[in-house]
């Protein structure tokens, strides 16, 4: 059996996990303590992927990063390179369809620390920035743990979106669920057996240690 597919989605999975921890901790901060009235609807676009169909997130990232694209034509004219049918064009893609997954994990555990740690440290004389990084974020150690495991699961899961945007490239694009798809399709069931059967298990313990980290999170919990 193939394992190139594994290996491309647990690359695909930890570059995205980095840049959503990148770009999601600030924005994640931000919907914690902002009373801004943009807040509600930036909280809506960050869940926007929960409820929309993977294909039609994929089907506007095509049109996007597609060569005539606002984001792929400007690529194309400086790289000759297309984004569409690219692991880069995965990666982009990943990065939005995985956001709520890494996001409100972190914008739950900053809300649950609350913002006296920080007024306490402003008091000793320490930078904004500085609290947050050093109390701030570890305080909310079990939230990155969290964000970090769904959001590398629900990557390694994707279908439909990574199949518009990146097709099924042998080496590139050619993800596990996509991999499984055509193992199908050719009645190859044993490959799809073994493939499907190693994502079940790493989906359940997944689940297993999210849930084993909130119960251990909540106060008063015992056996």
């Amino acid at each position: 059996m193939n394992l190139m597919p594994v290996w491309i989605s647990i690359q695909l999975a930890s570059v995205t996990v980095c840049v959503l921890l990148a770009l999601g901790t600030p924005l994640a901060w931000w919907l914690a303590v902002s009373r801004s009235r943009w807040r509600v609807a930036v909280d809506a676009l960050v869940a926007l992927p929960l409820v929309l169909p993977p294909t039609v997130l994929g089907f506007y990232m095509l049109m996007l990063l597609g060569p005539q694209g606002m984001v792929g034509a400007p690529w194309f004219a400086m790289t000759k390179e297309t984004l569409t049918f690219s692991f880069t064009g995965l990666v982009i893609t990943s990065v939005l369809y995985s956001l709520p997954f890494v996001v409100q994990p972190l914008r739950d555990a900053f809300r649950a620390v609350g913002q006296g740690p920080m007024e306490m440290a402003a008091t000793l004389g320490a930078k904004p920035l500085d609290a947050f990084l050093t109390i701030a974020c570890p305080l909310a150690g079990r939230g990155f743990v969290t964000a970090v495991v769904l959001g590398f699961a629900h990557t390694l899961g994707e279908f439909g979106a990574v199949l518009m945007v990146g097709g099924s490239i042998p080496g590139e694009t050619r993800v596990v669920a996509i991999a499984i798809y055509e193992h199908v399709e050719t009645l190859e069931y044993a490959s799809a057996h073994a493939l499907s059967a190693g994502l079940l298990v790493f989906s359940f313990v997944t689940l297993l240690l999210v849930y084993a980290l909130n119960r251990q999170a909540r106060p008063g919990v015992s056996g």
